[in-house]
């Protein structure tokens, strides 16, 4: 029987506001959880890192979490864009927004995301979504 090896998931967190990142960096941390976390401040700033436009370049991220409500491109338009693309149209991304809109929900899913997260729902301390998708990506294989 061939074991799989765990690795290290590499996030990528797009969100626009300062306290939420920090917020999610935070839980990880008090839940000692040491992966790699990249943050773009909105989905522009996110494809830049992706297509490692300009000096700074991403690793292709293992786990993308993904903010709706953000200026310049929001993250319904990200993820369109980012399903459209060969490179990165599998890649797992969950959505952790304060939306708890219907259609927002429905499209998202649309996109083909992992899981549907609203922050008030999760708590201020992101404790449970931390622990979610800790316990997510050390059971499911992941795409390289």
């Amino acid at each position: 029987m061939k074991k799989i090896r765990q690795r290290e998931v590499e996030i990528l967190l797009v969100e626009d506001d300062d306290v939420d990142a920090e917020s999610v960096i935070r839980g990880f941390r008090n839940a000692k959880i040491a992966n790699t976390i990249t943050v773009a401040r909105d989905g522009v700033e996110a494809f830049k890192l992706l297509r490692g436009n300009g000096e700074t370049g991403l690793n292709r991220p293992n786990l993308v979490l993904l903010d709706l409500n953000m200026p310049r491109m929001n993250g319904i338009e990200f993820l369109q864009k980012l399903r459209q693309d060969d490179r990165f149209n599998d890649t797992v991304v969950f959505v952790l927004t304060t939306s708890s809109a219907e259609e927002d929900r429905v499209e998202s899913y649309r996109q083909h995301i992992a899981g549907y997260m609203v922050k008030s729902d999760v708590g201020p301390s992101f404790k449970k979504a931390v622990a979610m998708l800790e316990h997510y990506w050390t059971t499911v294989v992941l795409p390289e």
